[in-house]
């Protein structure tokens, strides 16, 4: 992995800005690709909005693209921009809903040549949730198989709106698993075999 995967915790578009310039930064991307997959039952066009509103005020041009079924996924065009892009950003709140459409796709092969060839997949909330293996299950907060982006370690995304007897009672059910509480502005970013802690993170276990 010569790129940078970046896990953010909440805020989409709006939460930190700083550390969203140092990923098109660091990606020298002149446009982001948008997926607002997981928001595919709630107005995912809006999402898109949102975005382009960011890249006028950080100054990047937003490629959206309604990736939001399994045909979508495996969609030349839509593949092609991903395989191409330096920066790709997921968003939404139903990480059932990625991982249906993204598993065993070319769209999911594409973001990971994207990291491959050295440039930055962000996710945000479940969707950045959705990437890891376990994944939080939102139907109870126990875990599921996530899309296996990374190993052995699990998120509790948005961890500000979790409830102390909710966040204790899920992080009792890790077992051999890392399980980062991210609430929103925070991150973690992995770039060559490393992780890099932003904000307010706090790792249970440790991160391989």
């Amino acid at each position: 992995m010569t790129g940078t995967l970046a896990l953010l915790g909440g805020g989409p578009f709006t939460a930190n800005d700083e550390l969203d310039r140092r990923l098109i930064a660091s990606s020298s991307a002149t446009e982001v690709v948008v997926l607002p997959t997981a928001d595919a039952f709630e107005h995912p066009s809006r999402s898109i909005d949102a975005a382009k509103q960011w890249g006028e005020r950080l100054g990047i041009a937003i490629d959206g693209r309604l990736v939001l079924r399994r045909a979508d996924a495996n969609d030349h065009e839509h593949v092609h921009a991903v395989e191409h892009a330096r920066m790709v950003y997921l968003v939404g709140d139903s990480p059932l809903h990625l991982r249906s459409v993204l598993k065993n796709t070319a769209m999911f092969d594409a973001l990971c040549g994207v990291i491959a060839n050295g440039g930055v997949v962000a996710a945000v909330g479940a969707s950045a949730a959705c990437l890891c293996d376990p994944m939080t299950d939102p139907r109870g907060g126990a875990f599921t198989l996530g899309l296996a982006l990374v190993d052995g370690l699990a998120l509790l995304t948005e961890a500000e709106s979790w409830s102390p007897e909710r966040l204790h009672r899920t992080l009792k059910l890790a077992k051999g698993f890392a399980v980062a509480v991210l609430p929103t502005a925070s991150a973690l970013l992995y770039s060559n075999a490393t992780w890099e802690r932003i904000g307010a993170v706090d790792v249970h276990g440790d991160l391989i």
